[in-house]
């Protein structure tokens, strides 16, 4: 038996590891994945500032956060935040995590409360990514 590589997977063969792999994971947990994103617009409706994420098993999982350059240091990037934690919370969220790399935004995390729970070094041969979390039992 060999291992079948490939560069272009089969959206149903990457559909039946992940499935197999949650049907698993139920045995021990709920499903209870639900996506949260927050949006800042424009007053064209154009998004200039977003964050996407989950929320499931007692965690906010904060996958990405975009401001758009002309928006930056205008506070929209700590509101994005906030407003993700507040819906956590009210979703049951005792805690959030999330990552980003040296070239990005580690201080502004921090700035929130996020701690460094890790890191890996080397990637693209010289960065380094931080994994963080922050505790949500003492918000609001």
């Amino acid at each position: 038996m060999n291992p079948e590589i490939t560069d272009f997977p089969l959206e149903a063969d990457d559909d039946l590891v992940i499935n197999k792999t949650r049907e698993y994971n139920l045995q021990f947990v709920e499903k209870d994945v639900k996506p949260l994103s927050v949006y800042f617009r424009d007053s064209e409706a154009n998004i200039i500032a977003g964050l996407t994420g989950k929320t499931y098993w007692n965690w906010l999982h904060v996958e990405y956060l975009w401001v758009s350059e002309s928006e930056r240091k205008s506070g929209l990037g700590s509101k994005l935040v906030s407003a993700a934690e507040t819906e956590a919370i009210k979703r049951g969220c005792t805690g959030s995590t999330l990552d980003t790399f040296s070239f990005q935004a580690l201080e502004f995390y921090q700035k929130l409360g996020y701690s460094i729970a890790g890191s890996l070094e080397g990637y693209s041969g010289k960065h380094q990514r931080y994994y963080l979390e922050k505790s949500l039992e003492n918000i609001i």
